[in-house]
């Protein structure tokens, strides 16, 4: 699939690219916690473990389920797949309902990673990080991101969506994810007015509190409703943004910047 001339993954790694430096910049310029790293660590050993689990999880996707996401598409239009081919849904309002059903089965996913003792053990490396900041965004177990494309290539086979809905999709699910999980400074006034439509550092940053009470909130990545809806949201952490203890209660050390520490976490007791 190309898209202005460009190649799909190309695409996206402009993207990605493009989101990333933005934000580094945000956070470099303006954060909004003054936070010492952990004891013991070093920033540049953190970035260095959390991108290289992106890389590494990026390898074995294209290696285990080289279709992703979009190819899935492809895949379902080339063969007439799908409730949207079912029903002859026009390609516009086709696109619009699966943008919103892919979020809320990303948001469903997430739940179930926190509930499910087995998606909890995989899902652990990403709450593990001591920091929170953008590249905690990149630090989800390769296991995690083969099971996640997994679940959206089946949502995708059953509905057969438009594949620059599902590129679409994809670009605005990494990006929102890069943004909610930096350290970047909104003004409070703004935050809780965007918060309505979006999920915000602030928001997101909730969901990795150490207190289990707050982890249990605040599940979304693009859309705050669905945990408005279904009352897992939580405006703010019961310590304050200042002073919340960020990561897990069993991994206090430097630990889980440690790549094959992170790596082998899922088959730990």
């Amino acid at each position: 699939m190309e898209l202005f001339g460009l190649s799909e993954p190309t695409v996206r790694l402009i993207a990605f690219a493009a989101i990333f430096i933005s934000m580094a910049l945000y956070e470099l310029l303006s954060p909004r916690l003054e936070r010492q790293e952990p004891v013991g660590a070093v920033k540049a050993k953190r970035w260095f473990t959390n991108l290289s689990i992106l890389i590494i999880s990026s390898v074995a996707l294209r290696v285990i389920f080289p279709l992703a996401a979009v190819g899935t598409a492809l895949w379902t239009q080339e063969r007439g797949y799908g409730l949207f081919h079912l029903f002859e849904t026009p390609a516009w309002i086709g696109g619009i309902i699966a943008f919103i059903v892919l979020d809320f089965a990303v948001w469903l996913e997430h739940v179930a990673s926190h509930k499910f003792h087995i998606l909890w053990r995989i899902h652990r490396v990403h709450h593990s990080d001591l920091g929170f900041d953008l590249t905690t965004a990149l630090r989800f177990h390769p296991l995690e991101i083969v099971l996640s494309m997994l679940w959206k290539a089946l949502i995708i086979i059953c509905l057969g969506p438009p594949a620059v809905a599902v590129l679409l999709f994809e670009i605005v699910l990494n990006g929102a994810a890069v943004f909610n999980h930096s350290n970047a400074n909104l003004p409070l006034g703004l935050d809780r007015w965007l918060r309505l439509v979006l999920v915000t550092p602030d928001m997101h940053r909730v969901h990795h509190s150490s207190d289990k009470r707050e982890t249990d909130t605040n599940y979304g990545f693009n859309f705050p409703s669905w945990d408005r809806i279904f009352r897992t949201y939580w405006a703010q952490p019961r310590r304050g943004h200042q002073d919340m203890e960020i990561g897990l209660e069993d991994y206090r050390d430097n630990s889980p910047i440690k790549l094959g520490w992170s790596l082998l976490l899922p088959f730990r007791k």
